[in-house]
């Protein structure tokens, strides 16, 4: 699946505490809409939300110690399991719901993204490419679990447990009749457009759950 051809005013994204992922759901977060943040870390993109941008944001964080910092900057930060706690907020409790490069590390990610899309209005998903090209090179090279600077762990150690595609998030999109309303390749600080599935590093998707509108938008 192609995106739409890269406008010349516009060819890299910035980063946002370091990273362009954050950069785009900075972008892509209203101002003074209610956001969670699942796997939210140390809290560092709630606060800057919450600074920069007026939201009401809570977050979820598995690891205590980085809850507990979390709080200390001053964030709502709920410690518990994301596979788990998503059971436990109403229905359309959000504006945004976010998981950033976080998706493949859950044990059941169908019904992550179907609570994400029950307590959100928007699902906001950035997950990083197990199809590029360097992961398929580095397989088809040593036949071992990859290691690049995408996935640079031993398969012992790895958090990751799935390992997705664009071209498979796509096809569950299709399948559960979401419709992507944004979508951005990320290579590095650079967007792609050609071949994102082979060249993409990382995907950013903003995603409904409106199941009568089962196309894909591309950004």
């Amino acid at each position: 699946m192609d995106a739409a051809p890269e406008t010349a005013h516009r060819p890299f994204v910035g980063e946002l505490l370091g990273r362009s992922d954050f950069a785009i759901i900075g972008e892509i977060v209203e101002p003074k809409s209610k956001v969670l943040d699942l796997g939210c870390g140390e809290g560092e993109l709630l606060a800057w939300l919450a600074e920069n941008k007026g939201v009401e944001g809570r977050g979820v964080e598995l690891s205590p110690a980085k809850a507990q910092r979390a709080i200390a900057r001053g964030v709502s930060v709920y410690q518990g399991d994301i596979d788990e706690c998503l059971a436990d907020y109403p229905d359309h409790a959000f504006d945004y719901v976010l998981l950033s490069q976080t998706l493949q590390e859950t044990r059941q990610p169908l019904e992550v993204l179907r609570g994400m899309l029950r307590v959100g209005r928007h699902a906001v998903v950035a997950f990083p490419n197990f199809g590029h090209w360097s992961v398929r090179l580095s397989m088809l090279a040593s036949g071992q679990a990859p290691k690049t600077r995408l996935f640079p762990y031993d398969w012992y150690d790895s958090p990751n447990i799935h390992f997705l595609t664009i071209e498979d998030f796509d096809a569950l999109v299709r399948k559960e009749g979401w419709t992507v309303e944004r979508c951005f390749y990320l290579s590095g600080r650079r967007r792609v457009t050609l071949f994102p599935n082979l060249t993409a590093e990382v995907a950013v998707y903003l995603v409904s759950g409106n199941r009568a509108s089962p196309t894909i938008q591309e950004s």
